[in-house]
């Protein structure tokens, strides 16, 4: 099974590309903390390259921007193509399926967005 799962922060502002056939496409690198520390006592970090296609780019290049934290699940590919050099080139990417905001960047809940309830019996459930 191919499945790739990941949480982390745009490195930069997604870029959008529409093909010649008017499909939307959406690339974003996103930087993923590892879990354990390394010698000088920090986490490092691996920037992983995700690709997002028709509503999910749109979504992904309508409302994220670097810095957000994201959720990211899709599938690994990996690809090659001629560089201009002659060379082969190999790249893998994430092929995203979903891609899900976790929340904004340094931003505090929103205030008064609930209403007090001076009384249990007011709720409309036991």
């Amino acid at each position: 099974m191919n499945l790739v799962i990941i949480t982390g922060r745009l490195v930069k502002n997604p870029e959008a590309f529409t093909t010649q056939s008017g499909l939307t496409r959406s690339t974003f690198d996103v930087a993923v903390q590892r879990k354990i520390k390394n010698s000088d006592g920090k986490y490092d970090a691996d920037f992983l390259t995700v690709v997002a296609w028709r509503q999910t780019a749109d979504f992904v290049n309508k409302y994220m921007t670097k810095g957000r934290m994201v959720a990211v699940t899709g599938t690994l590919q990996k690809r090659s193509y001629k560089a201009q050099d002659g060379s082969t080139r190999y790249v893998t990417e994430i092929i995203a399926d979903s891609v899900e905001a976790l929340g904004g960047r340094d931003k505090e809940p929103e205030k008064g967005k609930f209403t007090e309830v001076e009384d249990d019996d007011e709720l409309p459930f036991d």
